[in-house]
């Protein structure tokens, strides 16, 4: 279930860029009546959007594991972008058209740096074990016995995946599981940690 509104997410988030993009543009470039068409031919696909992008997003934070500063600096760019763009599009003013964008896209940004921070985890000192490793960097979203599930997580204690898949998985990523940066050594106790939590 995660996976596909983390996915629907992701193609909504890209429509909303790319509707405000065009937006944007109409307004700079001085194309009012284009922009008035454009608004109102796109006005129903544009509020489903904003309405996915929206619940999708919510739905996204409450099976976060955690909620970082960036997260919180992300959700504060999305709704000051919302009524900056209302406002903008309403006054037809390129100053804050153009603010609305960027907090879009900002938000965008921030989104992209959480995910990869996301795959750092605790710092292990060199030479853990397995356990240790998956203690640091697996149990925000896996859980101490795998079955937590946040985020979209696999449950670990009923993986059909081999040593070698899991290792490979963690240093790669997988659906929504960004990669974790760890040595091939480490991956492979972690992956032999993991199954051990098999029931």
């Amino acid at each position: 279930m995660y996976n596909t509104i983390f996915n629907v997410h992701k193609v909504v988030v890209i429509l909303f860029l790319l509707i405000y993009l065009i937006k944007t543009i109409l307004l700079l470039t001085n194309k009012n009546e284009q922009l008035k068409k454009f608004s109102k031919t796109f006005r129903i696909p544009e509020m489903i959007v904003s309405f996915l992008f929206l619940a999708t997003g919510i739905y996204m934070l409450i099976k976060a594991p955690e909620v970082s500063m960036l997260m919180v600096l992300k959700l504060v760019a999305v709704f000051a972008s919302i009524p900056v763009a209302v406002i903008a599009y309403k006054k037809m003013n390129k100053g804050l058209a153009v603010l609305s964008l960027l907090l879009i896209v900002g938000a965008y940004g921030l989104a992209e740096v959480s995910k990869k921070k996301m795959g750092q985890g605790k710092e292990v000192a060199a030479g853990a074990d397995g356990k240790a490793l998956y203690d640091a960097k697996c149990t925000l979203c896996h859980g101490a016995d795998g079955k937590l599930g946040s985020a979209g997580a696999s449950d670990l204690s009923a993986t059909d995946e081999s040593a070698d898949d899991i290792a490979r998985i963690i240093k790669e990523g997988k659906n929504t599981m960004v990669p974790v940066v760890m040595s091939d050594e480490d991956a492979k106790a972690v992956a032999a940690y993991v199954l051990t939590l098999k029931k």
